[in-house]
């Protein structure tokens, strides 16, 4: 059963590993990292792990049981009980539902974990699946996203509010 932890220095291998296999899946719906992130990961990968040690990010990977990474999903620009939240799975765990039921762990934790009261999430026009995972794990359309927010794509920011229970939905006036 895949868990999903807190990232860690240990990751750090597996994480590439994810990365490397998966960098042009990814790039057909998400901005590529470039080669510099690639060249540069072990800088990048500590400087991650700095940022969380300040709280200003929550990175967690999702670990199947032989150790390899499924997914990456972070908490990023924490402050004022908000964060963002961002995700990429690997190819071959897609249609799963492993990011939906990962999201809705991770949006059950934040609370306690990182007092967030609220996520948001900017997903491009094109990624489909994303769009389905957020409004899937108890996420809102919110807006408009721009390309500044997307790496040059348009789209739409979602939010969920993590103090509502269970089953209700913002502005449904259940508290």
């Amino acid at each position: 059963m895949p868990e999903l932890k807190r990232l860690h220095a240990r990751h750090a291998p597996a994480v590439l590993a994810f990365e490397l296999a998966n960098r042009a899946y990814f790039a057909a719906s998400v901005s590529d990292r470039g080669d510099a992130f690639f060249a540069c990961f072990t800088d990048r990968f500590a400087a991650l792990l700095a940022e969380q040690e300040a709280g200003v990010c929550a990175f967690h990977v999702l670990v199947d049981e032989d150790g390899s990474v499924l997914g990456r999903f972070n908490l990023l620009d924490i402050e004022d009980g908000t964060a963002q939240l961002g995700y990429r799975v690997a190819q071959h765990v897609t249609g799963r539902g492993v990011a939906t039921a990962t999201v809705r762990d991770l949006c059950r934790r934040a609370p306690d974990a990182y007092g967030l009261r609220t996520l948001r999430a900017a997903v491009a026009h094109q990624n489909v699946a994303s769009r389905k995972v957020l409004t899937k794990a108890g996420f809102i359309a919110a807006g408009p996203a721009g390309p500044a927010d997307l790496g040059g794509k348009q789209g739409t920011w979602y939010r969920r509010d993590l103090t509502l229970r269970a089953g209700e939905r913002a502005g449904d006036g259940h508290r």
